[in-house]
C-alpha cells in the first residue's frame, strides 16, 4: 500500500491560550489546502485520516469533501506540542532565533516537556495501524511536522528524533509491503504550491 504522510496548511498564531493551543488555519493555510485538494484528486485515494488538530482536519476536509470521503480522526496523529498554550509557526521561530528551535536543531526537545522516544512510539503503532487496515490501499494522513519525522526516522534507522522540516500541504510518500517492508518513495512534494508565493522554503 502507500500512505500519503500531508503536513498540515500555515496556521495561525495563537500565544498564551487559557488551555491548549490549536490554532485554525490563516488565509494562506487555506489556500494551500484548496491547491492540495487539487493536487491530488486525480488520484485514488482509499481512505483519509487526521489529526484531531483544527490545523490538520482543516487541511484535510477540502481533499475529503472532493473525493467523497470522511476524514477519519485518529489521536495517534497529534503533534508532540498538542498541550503546549502557545504556538508560533516554525518560520517565525527560525527567524527570531528562538531558543526552542535553535534547541530542536540540537536535536533536544526537553523544553516541550514531551518524552521524545515515546511520542514516537505512538506514532509508529498509529501509522501501522492505518497501514494493517488498509493493505492494497493508497491512504492520506493529514498530521503534523513532528509526526512525519517521527515516522520517516523510525523507518529509515534514525536516531535523530527530526531530519528534515516538511513545507506546509508537503505530501511524502511511504510504499508499505505484505511483508513488513517499509521505503520512503518520496520526500516533501511541494509542486502544487509552486508559482502562488505560498511556500516558505523558497520565501
Amino acid at each position: 500500500m502507500e500512505l500519503l504522510l500531508i503536513r498540515h496548511g500555515e496556521p495561525r498564531k495563537v500565544v498564551d491560550a487559557s488551555g491548549p493551543a490549536d490554532p485554525d488555519l490563516n488565509e494562506r493555510g487555506l489556500r494551500q489546502a484548496r491547491l492540495l485538494a487539487d493536487f491530488l484528486s486525480s488520484e485514488k485515494i482509499d481512505a483519509v485520516y487526521t489529526s484531531p488538530m483544527r490545523r490538520a482536519f482543516q487541511t484535510a476536509s477540502p481533499l475529503a469533501e472532493r473525493l467523497g470521503l470522511s476524514a477519519v480522526v485518529d489521536e495517534d496523529l497529534a503533534e508532540f506540542d498538542r498541550e503546549a498554550s502557545t504556538y508560533i509557526p516554525i518560520e517565525e521561530m527560525r527567524a527570531n532565533r528562538d531558543e526552542r528551535f535553535l534547541a530542536m536543531l540540537q536535536d533536544d526537545y526537553s523544553m516541550w516537556g514531551v518524552d521524545m522516544e515515546k511520542f514516537r512510539a505512538r506514532v509508529v503503532a498509529g501509522l501501522e495501524g492505518i497501514i494493517s487496515a488498509h493493505r492494497g490501499c493508497r491512504v492520506a494522513a493529514f498530521c503534523h511536522g513532528g509526526v512525519i519525522n517521527a515516522y520517516l526516522t523510525s523507518i529509515l534507522g534514525m536516531s535523530r528524533h527530526t531530519f528534515f522540516a516538511p513545507d506546509y500541504t508537503s505530501v511524502s510518500r511511504v510504499g508499505a509491503s505484505h511483508s513488513g517492508v517499509r521505503s520512503v518513495v518520496t520526500l516533501n512534494e511541494v509542486a502544487h504550491l509552486r508559482g502562488h508565493s505560498l511556500l516558505e522554503s523558497t520565501l
